[in-house]
């Protein structure tokens, strides 16, 4: 640490390292105490030394010096000559008089103002504009492992599908096979048949020749006929070869064809326009008394969730089966059930205007659209909590594992997994491993934020998912319950609003986390669900009652 400074940043004087410095040599960039201003310019008493309060440090201007005037300070310019000259430059014949001068502590001026605006542009425009580009990179790629995982998966199901082609052709020639076979083996039977027939029939003559031979049968042996000549014609022989299979030589280039193809990787660069971001003219300052405009009676047994349709409607659930929207005159609209028949870890609102609901008992997301309910994402070892439809369209789901170990936000475009948050650089987990419900909302400025009721506080990431800061609750003597945030919610100016259940309040929070003031002034009961409409009206469902208040909190 530099030690003219202390932890409060408190400039100390350059002489004797100790005292705090009151004053300032313009001339030599030293800070003073006001003992060692003496001493500091005794020293060289020749210098023009510039004395003033440190609060007006570096407001004397250096200027170069003359080089033809070596004593002498160079106060104006020359526009045509674009040199710095000095008095004695301008009124003497050295420099072309009818050259325009103008002096320098304008230039300067001017100069100032120019980087004063080249700064302010550069960190308010410019550098949060890199900064959104390097997201969205950081983004895409912790989504490859998505993509490319669900391009292996269908070259999967063509390969299953090409070895149940390959299998059905080979028992297809099996079959074919055992049918020659069959056939060949009749064949040969056949002819063994014959030749054995004859066989017979020569042992038979073979019998006859040999009683003649012993007989003195006259008649016998004149009437005898000989088969010889017949029995010498040998039977054809039967030439029957069984098949051969002749393996099709199959070109590597053609067997992928049959496959299928594969694109290459196709990069491409897109030029990006530098477009300066309009200041917000529209900015909502906070009230200093917040009021409830409406109460809306929505008899739920233990109100859980509250989320806007509109700006005249508004869904809300409990611990039943029943999901209801009312309009905020505080009449009921329609009643949709889950389909499990259990009451839904949370709703939400798609940019379609479908009712989207988690249902922790089969694990599914649903989306109600025109009266038809159904299932979007099904989770296997993981339970759907909260629900946030981010301004892109994704869906991001907050869960926890069946062994209430470890929990995660997940986006889904569709159905596709696009991203998972769960650890931060150090591969430490950003959440509680637990299975207290993590509400969850998206910023203005794309920052994930998550009410992290196990851990007692609000976690929030930007849109890659890099913990940005986590808030834990703000000291105040008229709170004595530990910080155990419930709802979530934030506004159009980027606000980020919680709901406190246990001491019935309500805290807002600027987008860098630094705690902006309470809601605690409109007789809240245990709020619970929160959200806000487009016009930064608060919503706040109370837990206990069943009731949904209406608060306007900004001008």
């Amino acid at each position: 640490m530099d030690p003219n400074y202390s932890a409060q940043d408190v400039a100390r004087c350059n002489l004797c390292k100790t005292a705090i410095a009151q004053s300032y040599c313009d001339f030599c960039h030293v800070n003073l105490c006001k003992p060692c201003i003496g001493e500091h310019i005794s020293d060289d008493y020749k210098k023009n030394h510039v004395i003033v309060p440190i609060q007006q440090r570096k407001s004397t201007l250096i200027y170069p010096k003359c080089q033809r005037h070596q004593n002498e300070d160079c106060k104006y310019q020359c526009k045509d000559c674009n040199i710095s000259i000095c008095f004695d430059c301008l009124a003497s014949k050295h420099h072309n008089k009818e050259h325009e001068f103008v002096k320098l502590e304008e230039v300067f001026i001017t100069k100032k103002a120019h980087i004063q605006s080249d700064t302010e542009e550069l960190e308010n425009h410019i550098l949060p504009a890199y900064e959104e580009i390097a997201n969205e990179l950081e983004m895409r790629i912790a989504s490859l492992d998505g993509e490319y995982k669900k391009l292996t998966t269908e070259m999967s199901k063509q390969r299953e599908e090409i070895h149940r082609e390959v299998d059905n052709a080979m028992e297809q020639m099996e079959k074919e096979i055992d049918e020659i076979k069959v056939k060949h083996h009749s064949i040969l039977k056949r002819h063994l048949d014959e030749i054995k027939q004859l066989q017979s029939l020569m042992q038979q003559t073979l019998l006859v020749l040999n009683e003649i031979e012993e007989s003195n049968e006259v008649s016998k042996t004149i009437h005898f006929s000989s088969k010889n000549e017949e029995f010498s014609k040998l039977p054809p022989k039967v030439v029957a070869s069984a098949p051969k299979f002749i393996p099709k030589q199959i070109e590597r280039e053609e067997f992928c064809s049959l496959i299928g193809k594969l694109t290459p990787l196709f990069t491409t660069l897109e030029e990006r326009v530098f477009t300066a971001k309009k200041p917000n003219t529209s900015v909502r300052e906070l009230l200093d008394e917040p009021e409830v405009l409406n109460t809306i009676k929505t008899e739920h047994a233990k109100l859980c969730r509250v989320t806007c349709l509109n700006e005249e409607q508004i869904w809300t659930s409990g611990w039943t089966a029943d999901i209801k929207c009312f309009n905020i005159q505080g009449v009921l609209q329609k009643t949709i059930q889950t389909k499990s028949g259990e009451f839904p870890n949370d709703i939400a609102v798609d940019n379609d205007g479908a009712l989207v609901y988690s249902d922790w008992k089969t694990r599914t997301v649903y989306k109600v659209k025109n009266d038809q309910t159904e299932g979007i994402i099904t989770l296997q070892r993981w339970i759907p909590c909260n629900l946030c439809v981010t301004s892109s369209g994704d869906l991001l789901v907050t869960m926890y594992i069946d062994d209430y170990t470890q929990s995660k936000v997940v986006r889904y475009s569709v159905s596709t997994v696009t991203q998972t948050i769960q650890f931060d650089d150090e591969g430490q987990p950003l959440y509680s491993g637990n299975k207290y419900i993590k509400y969850i909302s998206e910023n203005r400025n794309l920052d994930i934020c998550v009410a992290d009721h196990g851990a007692g506080a609000i976690v929030v990431v930007n849109q890659a998912g890099k913990l940005r800061f986590r808030y834990t609750g703000h000291p105040s003597p008229t709170k004595n319950e530990p910080f155990k945030p419930r709802g979530i919610t934030t506004d159009s100016q980027s606000r980020i609003l919680t709901a406190d259940h246990h001491n019935h309040c309500i805290h807002i929070l600027d987008t860098d986390g630094q705690f902006l003031r309470y809601i605690d002034n409109c007789d809240l009961e245990n709020p619970w669900g929160l959200c806000v409409d487009s016009y930064d009206s608060l919503f706040v469902g109370e837990y206990d009652n069943g009731n949904v208040k209406k608060i306007r909190y900004s001008k």
